[in-house]
């Protein structure tokens, strides 16, 4: 979220992201999602306590640290859909590649395509959380939303028409500050990974959430905020920073970068043994302090 106080450090100059830059610059693909509408156009959406425009001066630093940006959460239509089209050209003329939003439906359920390694990854992103006017529809811009048959067929369409070896939908949904996933989205996870996705993540709710295995595939509820200010209790101002090790048969192993997000809304890594470990195999997730430390490494996969 780049409006407000992260929005005037990057006008004064500085990189709210930069704490956590090394860990970052290790990753072959880095995405992140984006909380905010980036224009100068538009009007805030009457009646919503919380409206966030970002200056396109925050592009420099977004493309400076991710390959892609999911578009599918309830602040990319704060400003209508005139800030929300500007914002899809803005970000095609900087270079940074989107999901989960486009000019139409169509474009917002298409999946975004990035290969790397051999692999072809398909990214998909979806809202669930209202206000739903901020949904794409035939002839208006806008996000996907998460109906379960649309979801079915997109995961579906990103394996036979658009050849995919992987697919990872990312989702808004749940409620906010609630710690632990609700029956809807333990529902609809399952929905996605029956489909055929390979992994499943999650944020909105400002705390990070429980964790899952279903059929082998990780289910990371809610990674909690990341930059964002504006939050005074500890569990909205600790996040994660969620690294997949993945291959042809899917996640090979996984952790999280524990996240502490100071007064200005910027994130700083915690120790290297706060956060949580899982390879292929096991059925739970461990504590990164209760593995060999080569392991994190290899988890990390630091040079």
């Amino acid at each position: 979220m780049l409006d407000e106080l992260p929005g005037r450090l990057v006008k004064a100059g500085e990189d709210p992201f930069s704490p956590f830059a090394a860990i970052l610059d290790t990753a072959d693909i880095r995405l992140g999602n984006l909380e905010c509408v980036v224009s100068t156009r538009g009007s805030a959406e009457p009646g919503k306590p919380y409206t966030f425009r970002a200056h396109p001066r925050t592009l420099k630093v977004l493309k400076r640290h991710f390959n892609a940006l999911s578009l599918a959460n309830n602040h990319s239509g704060d400003f209508g859909p005139a800030a929300f089209g500007e914002m899809l050209s803005l970000l095609q003329r900087h270079g940074i590649a989107y999901f989960g939003g486009g000019a139409n439906l169509l474009q917002a359920h298409t999946p975004l395509l990035l290969e790397r390694r051999g692999l072809r990854i398909a990214l998909l992103g979806y809202n669930e959380f209202f206000p739903r006017n901020f949904e794409a529809d035939y002839d208006k811009p806008g996000v996907a939303w998460s109906e379960d048959e649309q979801v079915r067929l997109d995961i579906a369409s990103a394996r036979t028409r658009y050849h995919a070896d992987l697919v990872i939908p990312m989702m808004h949904w749940g409620w906010e500050h609630e710690r632990h996933a609700s029956e809807r989205q333990r529902q609809l996870a399952r929905v996605m990974i029956d489909a055929g996705a390979d992994a499943v993540v999650g944020s909105h709710p400002h705390v990070t959430q429980n964790i899952e295995q279903y059929q082998g595939r990780p289910i990371i509820y809610s990674l909690g905020n990341f930059v964002f200010d504006g939050f005074t209790g500890e569990d909205s101002n600790t996040g994660w920073l969620l690294r997949l090790d993945l291959d042809r048969q899917g996640v090979r192993r996984w952790r999280t970068f524990v996240a502490h997000i100071d007064r200005k809304g910027i994130p700083h890594p915690g120790s290297s043994s706060e956060g949580s470990c899982w390879e292929r195999g096991q059925e739970n997730a461990t504590p990164c302090a209760e593995i060999s430390p080569a392991a994190v490494r290899r988890a990390a996969r630091f040079p």
